[in-house]
């Protein structure tokens, strides 16, 4: 049986080396003849079924090829860390794996139930059965005593494919990147510790000035509540690294635009030039988000309220503002990818020429982003993380934010840190967010606090704070509160008529005080496609731009976010639906195929168009009488065109040179990460799936700026979003467990 046969001992019976002789529980039984094959044979049924993934599977048989004798428990385990590191996560947790198997592979919701493979000859094993006999110690020992293995205090284990690290298994590479995160981050935060111990009275007292400026007391600010803006700023502007997190409207962008001003300013005053500042993000619709926001918080800023800066040359003024850059690039173009490589222009022996970077939605960046990062990054160099710390993780292996901010709701500042905080900036931070076992890496980490988008009379605040507490037994109460910014109920089928409304014209009705708010209310994709054909007769090229900033606009008023990709209530299905709705309607011409009103996705970077992944665009038919200044010569009069707004301007594409696009009348909510809408409708399936966690509701939910739907697809009655609510993310990684 495969039960007993994934474990193994040395032939002399002694412990593996590297484990010491004192526990009889690392003495595992002898291998009987097959096990290799029949472990092999499992892992090709299992591929076979999509529970693991063919390059899983490759590596199992390269494994092999590399130590025939390799014990089918290595084998197994290295499958296994394999198949998490598709699932976002860095490592194998063994004890995890041992205590809960069943989640170490992609089963479908009821392979429990069948135990195999309804339609197999054989029963299909799941991990539990061949995990079954074998406890944390002999899978230790069984992974230490392996040449393929490398292990603390095992010589010469340079090289090899894997690491073993306490109960965690890694693929080296990613091994590697951890290690590297972590060696760079503590290296920024020890620099930080001795540059704020080494500063001056007189440093202190010009960077109390700045601040002091930059945030004078406004008068709606509640008393005795601490400006954690201002702190931010302060900490960051004295640090090599720091992180800046809160939730959406938290104020995350005019706190950074603030640090920028007060870090152009300190490094003027002191005789210095300008700081060479760089903005980032993941992904071009985040960057063109940041640039945007950017934009609006320095025009919301008087020059009066900046910091003053030394005459200029000829005596004259000097504004702060120019010295502050608005345009933000993805990390890719930042760092220079290279085409069918992993690697970047930029690294370690080509750093970055720059003095600052500031990277938004940082939640996004995986593991091997960050250690890239961090790699081409000079050393004199500051980076300042922005990010929400509940949203998703990102797509691609690690939760590099979300494990850095682990403790920010604690706080855990040093009582010497709180103390510098209130001379710098006159702010008090709370007691109970001291805390004198805090570690180094939670005095470069901010939590903003106070939300001023969703006061304490929005209901999509609290239906986001109630689902990101885990407050299970509160959300029904609250969806029936009547909130007047948020509406939910139930839709039998995705041919319902309540759906139909709620995509035309935004289900007004459903909002409560909807009737006051008839002119400026939600809306559904019924109003983009009105300003779709209100293209003004015979437009020359700025009338033709200017309308399609219009369209553009309007279709951003409204998205359906879903939480699958598939079936019905999936984006696939009720895309599909959606189009053929509006086709009925007769609000555009078709539902399928290149047809005026088709918004499309960009789901691969395009630098050659300039366009990337996230970029929504829509088709336009293009007026007889010509074509936009950036649509390119010979455009044939009445032909299709999609244009996008982008950092640099519109972009107008032929649709035959879009070969990475999707229709986007629904969107996964891990897609709209980046974004945001005047109305999100947020579509919940009618049974729970597995990729159902508390981080994917709230970020759905949390896209809304003025209004939020809920759907309950089918008749779950909102006990999905229940159950959602309390299965949170863990993703396996030692960061969370570093001394940082």
């Amino acid at each position: 049986m495969m039960k007993n046969a994934m474990t193994t001992e040395p032939e002399d019976g002694m412990p593996p080396q590297g484990v010491p002789h004192q526990q009889s529980a690392v003495r595992t039984p002898a291998v009987p003849d097959g096990a290799t094959a029949s472990l092999l044979h499992t892992v090709e049924r299992w591929t076979a079924h999509g529970w693991l993934r063919s390059l899983d599977q490759a590596l199992v048989l390269f494994l092999h090829e590399l130590d025939p004798g390799a014990s089918p428990l290595v084998l197994l385990a290295a499958a296994l860390a394999s198949h998490q590191l598709g699932r976002g996560h860095v490592c194998l947790d063994l004890q995890a794996t041992l205590d809960n198997s069943r989640f170490a592979l992609s089963l479908p919701p009821d392979t429990a139930a069948q135990g195999s493979g309804a339609t197999e000859p054989t029963p299909l094993p799941l991990p539990s059965e061949l995990l079954a006999q074998v406890n944390l110690l002999q899978w230790q020992s069984v992974l230490q005593a392996s040449a393929l293995v490398a292990a603390p205090g095992k010589p010469s284990q340079g090289g090899t494919p894997l690491v073993l690290q306490g109960d965690r298994l890694y693929l080296r590479r990613y091994w590697q990147y951890e290690q590297d995160v972590a060696q760079a981050i503590g290296q920024r935060i020890t620099a930080s510790q001795h540059l704020r111990q080494g500063r001056s009275a007189a440093q202190d007292a010009m960077l109390r000035q700045a601040l002091d400026q930059l945030f004078a007391p406004a008068p709606h600010q509640v008393p005795d509540s601490p400006d954690w803006q201002k702190m931010a700023c302060a900490l960051a502007a004295s640090s090599a690294f720091s992180i800046i997190t809160g939730g959406p409207g938290t104020g995350k962008t005019t706190t950074v635009v603030k640090l920028l001003a007060l870090l152009q300013s300190m490094a003027l005053q002191q005789g210095g030039r300008p700081l060479r500042i760089c903005l980032a993000a993941p992904t071009g619709k985040a960057a063109a988000r940041l640039s945007e926001s950017i934009v609006q918080a320095l025009q919301r800023l008087d020059d009066a309220q900046l910091p003053a800066l030394p005459p200029a040359e000829g005596g004259g003024p000097r504004s702060l503002k120019p010295l502050i850059p608005s345009e933000a690039q993805t990390l890719h173009r930042l760092l220079g990818s290279r085409p069918d490589s992993r690697h970047f222009r930029h690294d370690a022996q080509h750093p970055l020429a720059l003095d600052v970077l500031v990277v938004d939605e940082a939640s996004m960046v995986d593991l091997e982003m960050m250690a890239a990062l961090l790699s081409a990054l000079p050393p004199q160099a500051s980076l300042v993380l922005l990010g929400d710390k509940d949203q998703l993780a990102s797509v691609e292996a690690g939760a590099v934010l979300g494990e850095l901010c682990a403790q920010a709701e604690r706080g855990l500042y040093w009582h010497e840190t709180a103390q510098w905080l209130q001379q710098v900036t006159g702010q008090q931070v709370p007691a109970e967010l001291q805390d004198i076992a805090g570690k180094p890496l939670d005095q470069a980490v901010v939590m903003l606090r106070v939300s001023h988008r969703f006061h304490a009379d929005s209901g999509i605040g609290q239906l986001a704070g109630v689902v990101n507490a885990g407050r299970r037994k509160a959300i029904k109460p609250l969806l029936k509160a009547g909130y007047p910014d948020l509406a939910a109920y139930a839709v039998p089928d995705p041919t319902h008529s309540s759906l139909a409304q709620l995509v035309l014209d935004g289900g007004g009705k459903r909002f409560v005080d909807s009737a006051a708010k008839r002119d400026a209310g939600p809306v559904g994709y019924g109003h983009y496609l009105q300003v779709l054909r209100e293209m003004p007769p015979n437009p020359g090229p700025e009338a033709l731009n200017a309308w399609a900033l219009r369209l553009l606009k309007a279709h951003g008023e409204f998205q359906v976010l879903c939480a699958l990709r598939s079936g019905p209530w999936g984006v696939e299905g009720l895309n599909e639906r959606i189009a053929q709705l509006l086709a009925h309607r007769e609000l555009i011409a078709q539902s399928s195929g290149w047809y005026a009103g088709r918004p499309v996705l960009v789901t691969r970077n395009d630098y050659s168009l300039k366009l990337m992944n996230g970029d929504i665009g829509i088709t336009v038919q293009m007026p007889a009488n010509q074509a936009p200044e950036t649509g390119g010569a010979g455009m044939a009069p009445g032909a299709l065109r999609v244009v996008f707004a982008t950092s640099e301007g519109l972009r107008w594409v032929l649709p035959s040179r879009l070969q990475a696009v999707e229709t986007v009348y629904a969107m996964t909510i891990h897609k709209s990460q980046g974004s945001e809408f005047s109305h999100a409708a947020v579509v919940l399936p009618p049974s729970l799936s597995p990729i159902m966690t508390r981080e994917l509701v709230y970020t759905g939910m949390t896209r809304a700026k003025r209004w939020l739907t809920v759907v309950a697809g089918g008749s779950s009655n909102f006990s999905v979003l229940e159950e959602a609510t309390e299965r949170q993310v863990r993703r396996s990684s030692g960061l969370r467990q570093g001394e940082l």
